[in-house]
Parts: structure tokens; C-alpha cells; sequence
């Protein structure tokens, strides 16, 4: 594996163990919680962030991900926790899921990061391109996750 691919794949790693440590210290209550300003809650985050990364890892390769096509319905761009359903995983299985993702996603992809594909509407063509993309998009949730605990706990004092 190329040391750039090494550097990524720590850093898909470290930004996840980032994630975890976050969201372990937010009860399952809190995770529910959409504040007065927010669209969307904690649960829905990581959610998202689940779905976002094998959402544009699929829509580079077509190659089937394992995750449930409900999955976009629940944490898709421009869904809610309205679209919440008694089959949407609950905060502790997200929190799993996300744990094992980039393990999943390295395993998968690491001897094949550079394997050129058609472009997808941003002009990535290559794995290594759409995983820089997504850990940028994991650490804006990061932030909206901070923020949305920080109201969550004044909430509950």
C-alpha cells in the first residue's frame, strides 16, 4: 500500500475514534434532542455520516454497499428524524455500524483506491478521492454534533 494510503486510511480511522469518543459522552436521550435553530438531532448525525460515506462510495463504483436502501430514506441529504421509523436503528446500533465502517471500507477498498471510475457530479474518479470528500463531510457533523450537545445538556439543566 502506498504511504499516502496508509496516511488516509489513519486518518479515516482517527476521525471515526474522534466521532465515538464524542458521541460517548451523549446519552440516548440527549441523541433525540433537536434544539430550537436545528433540523436534525445527534442520532440523525451519525446516521448520516454512516450513510454519506457509502452513499458516495456507491455512487462512484455501483458496486452494492452494505447498507439498507431505507438508510437514505432515515439520514439521506434533505431527510429529517421525522422520517424516523420503529425499523431506524437506534443510537447505540449507529454508534456499531460506525465503529465498524472504516474497517469495512479498508478491507474493501485498500488495494484499490487509485482504480479509476466515470467521475461523479464533483469530478472524483477514484475511492481515494470520494474518502478525502467524506472525511471533510465527517468533520463538519463533528462540529454540528458538539454543538447539538452542548444545547442538548443546557436543554436538560
Amino acid at each position: 500500500m502506498k504511504a499516502r494510503h496508509e496516511v488516509l486510511f489513519q486518518q479515516l480511522h482517527a476521525y471515526r475514534r474522534e466521532l465515538l469518543e464524542l458521541a460517548a459522552e451523549v446519552t440516548e436521550a440527549q441523541a433525540e434532542v433537536i434544539p430550537a435553530g436545528f433540523n436534525n438531532n445527534i442520532r440523525w448525525n451519525l446516521g448520516h455520516i454512516f450513510t454519506d460515506q457509502y452513499g458516495w462510495i456507491h455512487a462512484l463504483t455501483q458496486e452494492e454497499q452494505p447498507v439498507a436502501a431505507a438508510f437514505n430514506l432515515w439520514f439521506g441529504y434533505g431527510s429529517s428524524p421525522s422520517s424516523f421509523t420503529t425499523e431506524t436503528p437506534s443510537f447505540s446500533e449507529l454508534l456499531q455500524m460506525l465503529e465498524q465502517q472504516p474497517a469495512e471500507i479498508q478491507e474493501r477498498y485498500r488495494d484499490r483506491l487509485d482504480e479509476e471510475f466515470p467521475p461523479t457530479e464533483m469530478g472524483m474518479h477514484t475511492v481515494e478521492q470520494v474518502l478525502i470528500r467524506t472525511i471533510f463531510h465527517e468533520g463538519l457533523h463533528i462540529g454540528a454534533i458538539q454543538a447539538l450537545k452542548r444545547q442538548a445538556v443546557e436543554r436538560a439543566q
